[in-house]
């Protein structure tokens, strides 16, 4: 039996990887092993205590702060999480004579604007982050890859696109859809969404799929690579809203607020995951509409007991 030591075991994505450790054949060899004192980032000695109480066979670096108008609103915090917080946790598995394997998550966002032409994107895409956010995953990124080479560490990084499911905070833009949809449904409030910029296109992947890329990354991926964790598929912003709405049934308007606006915003993003495929065999497996139906389900069964 191998042990899993999960960062951020208790959010989004942490929650998707136990429940495919639950309920998936395949992953029986994986335990995961929850310290007794929770794991901070920012505090070096309990992640020391952890790795040593623990004894971890792998690590999944799963915790961040992920949110990018709160990276904008307060860079220094987000490098704080994301860069020195993986630091914090190198030096503590190196202090403990960790000898497994690591697999950090970055993000897609690193790649920042791509031209038209280069898409879908693929890993040899130059880096151009464009927020403190993926500032800061680039950053952390390139710190993992140096340890592979510096410090013998073996370490594959990943770099997620966005990804979505029924336990997405209702910050990001699949889940604030959905709960306003649902509202409007439940006549909680009146036919009108609120939106920021819809006229991109952004590659949206099921959680669900994501965590099983995961695990397959920490048994097969290769040391001091990196992995794009995408759909593949170029998904309008605008048309998901309207997926929703429909799959609702509600007759609604659309209305767009300035306030939620992003400056830097790129117009178009998807990638290419033939190099994770080529790796693992991993593609995507939910249908975008089965994710959209799974998050709307949540939020009615949430607002009906409001």
């Amino acid at each position: 039996m191998r042990r899993l030591l999960i960062t951020g075991w208790d959010g989004f994505v942490g929650s998707a990887v136990r429940d495919a450790l639950k309920n998936r054949s395949g992953f029986e060899a994986l335990e995961v092993v929850i310290p007794s004192v929770p794991m901070e980032l920012l505090d070096k000695a309990t992640l020391e205590s952890a790795a040593r109480e623990t004894r971890p066979d792998c690590v999944l670096h799963l915790a961040a702060q992920s949110f990018v108008p709160s990276s904008v609103s307060d860079p220094r915090a987000t490098y704080d999480v994301n860069f020195y917080g993986t630091l914090n946790l190198l030096e503590a598995l190196r202090i403990c004579d960790f000898k497994g394997r690591m697999l950090y998550v970055g993000s897609g966002e690193v790649y920042g604007w791509v031209e038209p032409e280069a898409l879908p994107v693929v890993e040899t895409q130059p880096l151009r982050p464009r927020n403190p956010y993926s500032v800061s995953k680039a950053a952390a990124e390139m710190m993992c890859y140096q340890w592979t080479q510096a410090h013998d560490f073996d370490i594959v990084m990943a770099r997620p696109f966005n990804h979505i499911g029924p336990q997405q905070a209702e910050r990001f833009v699949v889940p604030d859809f959905a709960r306003q949809v649902m509202e409007i449904k439940l006549g909680l409030r009146e036919p009108v969404v609120t939106v920021g910029s819809i006229d991109v296109t952004r590659d949206f992947t099921d959680v669900r799929d994501v965590a099983l890329a995961y695990f397959l990354l920490l048994q097969q991926g290769k040391a001091g690579e990196v992995y794009n964790v995408c759909s593949g598929r170029e998904q309008s912003v605008r048309g998901m809203l309207e997926r929703l709405i429909s799959i609702a049934g509600v007759d609604c308007r659309i209305a767009q607020d300035e306030t939620r606006m992003r400056p830097t915003e790129h117009k178009r993003m998807y990638g290419s995951y033939a190099k994770l495929n080529q790796q693992t065999g991993w593609r995507p497996s939910i249908e975008f509409d089965q994710s959209l139906r799974d998050v709307l389900s949540r939020w009615e069964g949430r607002l009906k007991h409001v």
